[in-house]
C-alpha cells in the first residue's frame, strides 16, 4: 500500500501546470472527491493494522503536497496575464490622448484671474437679449446703425429680441439687480453680421468690467487699467485716446505699447508701436438712470475688450478664422505639459 502512495507521489510531482486548464485538470485528478487521493483514503479500511500508521501519515503528506502545489499554482496564475478570447485583459489598454485648452479659453481664464485678484467677481446672463437690455438701456438712440439688421441678428419672430451684440448687456442686469457697489467682470460670447466680410466671424468673445461706487472717477479707471496692462503684457505703459461709445461719457481707446523690435511687431502695430486692446470710459449717468442708481450719489467706469484680438497678438495667430475651424494641427499647439 505504501508503495501506491509512493507512485502517486511521482504522478503528482511530474505534473506540470503551465496554465489553469492543466491546473484544474490536477485538482480533478487528484483532489476531487472522485480523484486518486480520495480512492486511497477509501482503501484505508484494508491496510493491515501494524501498517496504518505509516500509511495514515504517507498519505495525509501526500495530499498536502498536492493542495500546496495546487495553490501556489493558482496563486501564480492570478498575478500572471489572464487571457481570453478576445485577447490579454492585463495588458495596458489603447492611450488616451491628452486634450488642449482652447486659445481663446486660456485667454478668457488668465484675464478673469488678473481681475479677480483686485476684487471683481463674474458675472453671466443670456445671449438672447431684449431690446432693452441689449441697446436701450444702454443710451443707444432709435437711430443707431447697431440697431441695424446688417450689424445685429434679430429673432425673426419677435424684433424686440436679438442675439446680444456685446456683454455689456450682462452690466445692466447687474446694475438692476445689485445695489452698489458693483464690480464685475462679464465674459462671453457676442453675435455680430459680419458677412462683408470673409475674414470674419459672426461670434466673437468679449469680457467686460464694470465698476460702480461713490466717487468714482477716471483716474480709478486708468489705474486699473494700468495694472491689467503690466499683470497681462508684462511691464507694459498704456495711453488712452479720446473716442465714442454711447453708454460711456468720456470714452477713450486704450492702447499698450508693443514696441517696433521685428517685422511681426511693425505688422501688428501698424509701425506705431502701439496696439489697440480695448474700449473705455466713465458709465453715463443715463445709463445709471436707466437701472435704478442714482448718478447724482453713484459713479462707475465701463471697459470692455475683444479676446480674440489678444488671442491673435499674444499667440501670433494670422487668421481668426484658426479659432473656430476645430483643426486638431492648431489645437494641439496649445497643450499644456504635465
Amino acid at each position: 500500500m505504501l508503495e501506491s502512495v509512493q507512485n502517486l507521489r511521482n504522478q503528482i510531482e511530474s505534473f506540470s501546470l503551465v496554465g489553469k486548464e492543466e491546473a484544474e485538470q490536477f485538482r480533478l485528478q487528484f483532489l476531487s472527491k472522485k480523484g486518486a487521493i480520495q480512492d486511497l483514503f477509501k482503501d484505508f479500511r484494508l491496510v493491515p493494522a501494524d501498517q496504518k500508521k505509516a500509511f495514515g501519515a504517507a498519505l495525509n503528506d501526500l495530499k498536502q503536497l498536492a493542495e500546496a502545489l495546487y495553490k501556489e499554482a493558482m496563486a501564480s496564475f492570478d498575478n500572471g496575464p489572464v487571457v481570453k478570447e478576445n485577447g490579454d485583459i492585463t495588458r495596458p489598454g489603447q492611450p488616451v490622448e491628452i486634450g488642449a485648452i482652447h486659445p481663446i479659453n486660456a485667454i478668457k481664464d488668465e484675464i478673469v484671474e488678473i481681475f479677480k485678484r483686485i476684487g471683481f467677481n463674474v458675472s453671466v446672463g443670456p445671449e438672447v437679449e431684449d431690446d432693452w437690455h441689449n441697446f436701450t438701456a444702454l443710451n443707444f438712440p432709435e437711430e443707431h446703425p447697431a440697431r441695424d439688421m446688417q450689424d445685429t441678428f434679430f429673432v425673426q419672430r419677435n424684433p424686440d429680441w436679438a442675439l446680444r451684440t456685446h456683454t455689456s448687456s450682462v452690466q445692466v442686469r447687474a446694475m438692476e439687480n445689485t445695489p452698489p457697489p458693483i464690480r464685475t467682470i462679464s465674459p462671453g460670447r457676442v453675435f455680430r453680421n459680419e458677412a462683408i466680410s470673409s475674414r470674419s466671424h459672426c461670434i466673437f468673445h468679449q469680457i467686460e468690467g464694470l465698476y460702480i461706487d461713490k466717487d468714482v472717477s477716471f483716474a480709478d479707471l486708468k489705474q486699473v487699467l494700468m495694472y491689467f496692462a503690466e499683470e497681462f503684457f508684462g511691464n507694459a505703459k498704456i495711453r488712452m485716446r479720446p473716442s465714442y461709445f454711447p453708454f460711456t461719457e468720456p470714452s477713450a481707446e486704450v492702447d499698450v505699447w508693443w514696441g517696433l523690435e521685428t517685422e511681426t511687431d511693425h505688422k501688428i502695430t501698424k509701425g506705431t508701436g502701439w496696439l489697440e486692446v480695448m474700449g473705455c470710459g466713465m458709465v453715463d449717468p443715463n445709463v445709471l438712470k436707466a437701472s435704478g442708481i442714482d448718478p447724482e450719489i453713484y459713479s462707475g467706469y465701463a471697459f470692455g475688450m475683444g479676446i480674440e484680438r489678444i488671442a491673435m497678438n499674444r499667440y501670433q495667430i494670422p487668421d481668426i478664422r484658426l479659432f473656430t475651424e476645430n483643426d486638431k494641427r492648431f489645437l494641439e499647439q496649445f497643450k499644456t505639459g504635465i
